[in-house]
């Protein structure tokens, strides 16, 4: 009993090694900060030391605040892009309160402290056609998931919403790796309404969706994709303050019961969600 007991827990010490294996506490060096509107910054950050680890599409990082005495928990970030060329990892952060108040008065040079990479990225598969729906700042990670996409032969194509024209962002980049459909509230930029009344979705062949943003928008996603008959998944924004499944924090009910988003997500198939 006393030698199954000990290679039990020899193989759970195994188990977590290999699992923390994957992730870094990285202290990266801010090379560039840029405001693409008001309200959000864009933190450009690398290792002037060593190359990024891998990092996957939908995956997100934790950054530690410093400077903010209000601030105790890190800030769940979703990775914008990684410019392996560069050695630069990007995040692009919505200021709502103290703790991204304070990421936004970083300057050049400083230094900040992030757990990477954390939780489970988007499925891509080679030489099939996707569409990337994204509202608000839930475009972020599909920045980084049409590059990858292109990278593996497949080709994306992107449709961004808000409320206003002020309200999309990094359209250059999205543009220069596939076509972008565009839906704003008030019609000042491409067709008028929600990215769900888009007439890009009266088009056939698109083989997979991939979704963030607004809950509700990605619930009206997940139902057309159904409806469909397309594969879809959804990056959730749940609350997260550990990003290691121990706070509990963002638990979501699934067919699979209540599992933790940043440790099980926070990319989801919409199979799995009970929307």
């Amino acid at each position: 009993m006393r030698e199954s007991f000990h290679y039990l827990c020899g193989q759970l010490i195994k188990i977590y090694q290999r699992e923390t294996m994957k992730k870094y506490i990285l202290d990266l060096v801010v090379r560039h900060i840029t405001e693409p509107r008001p309200g959000y910054v864009l933190l450009q950050l690398t290792d002037p030391s060593a190359p990024l680890p891998a990092m996957q599409p939908g995956q997100f990082v934790e950054v530690r605040v410093d400077g903010s005495p209000q601030t105790f928990l890190r800030r769940p970030i979703s990775i914008n892009l990684v410019d392996r060329a560069a050695n630069e990892l990007w995040l692009l952060v919505h200021v709502v309160g103290e703790g991204t108040r304070a990421m936004s008065l970083l300057k050049e040079g400083d230094v900040v402290n992030i757990v990477a990479p954390l939780g489970n990225g988007f499925t891509m598969e080679a030489d099939r056609r996707y569409l990337l729906v994204g509202g608000g700042v839930g475009t972020a990670p599909l920045l980084y998931l049409g590059q990858e996409l292109v990278t593996l032969g497949s080709k994306p194509a992107f449709l961004l919403g808000g409320r206003t024209a002020d309200d999309l962002m990094q359209l250059d980049r999205f543009r220069a790796l596939g076509d972008v459909y565009l839906t704003t509230e008030d019609g000042s930029a491409g067709e008028r309404g929600f990215v769900t009344q888009h007439s890009i979705w009266q088009q056939d062949g698109f083989e997979r969706i991939c979704t963030c943003g607004p809950k509700p928008m990605m619930v009206a996603v997940a139902r057309l994709a159904r409806e469909k008959g397309i594969a879809c998944e959804a990056s959730l924004e749940n609350l997260m303050a550990c990003g290691l499944g121990a706070c509990l924090c963002c638990v979501e009910d699934t067919v699979d019961g209540h599992l933790c988003v940043c440790k099980e997500g926070p990319v989801f198939n919409v199979e799995k969600l009970k929307w």
